[in-house]
């Protein structure tokens, strides 16, 4: 009897994070699509959206393969759809790893929250700006266009992780009840 229980929880188990997977990886794309302004700037650095606040949730509450899922398809969905083609590819692997990243840092270290997601919006930062200056230095052939877009990118994942610090604390702790 306690195999069958075993196995039920597990599925169960299996299904919840699929839900949750699919919920963020839909939030993602909707803060993207429709929370985003444009910018008058060179490059990718003309958009900024809230995309990453879900993305940011999903890694630190729900850990590194949630964030990666939501932001890679998340975002890498809103360029095949919004006309971002040619950038679906890139968005794919650099917003993959920032989901990545963010959560194994909010997993692997349990020094004070703020402190910790702090360093995660950091890191994600510097995988953006570095990912994205690389995809268009191929997009664009060019090594100096690209930095056009270094200061969207940054206020991008800087006011994501303004709105997310303060309160993600409370959100896991909600989310570990369940």
């Amino acid at each position: 009897m306690s195999t069958v229980t075993t196995t039920q929880n597990n599925s169960r188990s299996a299904t919840q994070q699929l839900v949750i997977t699919a919920l963020f990886v839909a939030l993602t794309f909707v803060a993207t699509m429709f929370i985003n302004i444009r910018l008058p700037l060179m490059g990718n650095g003309g958009l900024i959206h809230l995309g990453n606040v879900p993305l940011f949730l999903a890694a630190m509450i729900y850990g590194r393969k949630t964030g990666a899922l939501a932001g890679a398809f998340g975002m890498g969905m809103f360029d095949l759809i919004s006309g971002w083609t040619a950038w679906a590819p890139f968005t794919f692997i650099i917003v993959g790893c920032m989901g990545y990243v963010v959560g194994l840092i909010t997993e692997k270290w349990h020094a004070k929250p703020v402190v910790v997601n702090t360093v995660a919006v950091i890191a994600a930062i510097l995988i953006k700006i570095c990912g994205y200056y690389f995809a268009e230095v191929i997009l664009y052939h060019n090594w100096i266009a690209p930095l056009g877009s270094i200061p969207g990118n940054i206020v991008q994942v800087g006011v994501a992780g303004i709105i997310v610090i303060p309160f993600v604390g409370r959100l896991k702790k909600i989310a570990d009840k369940f």
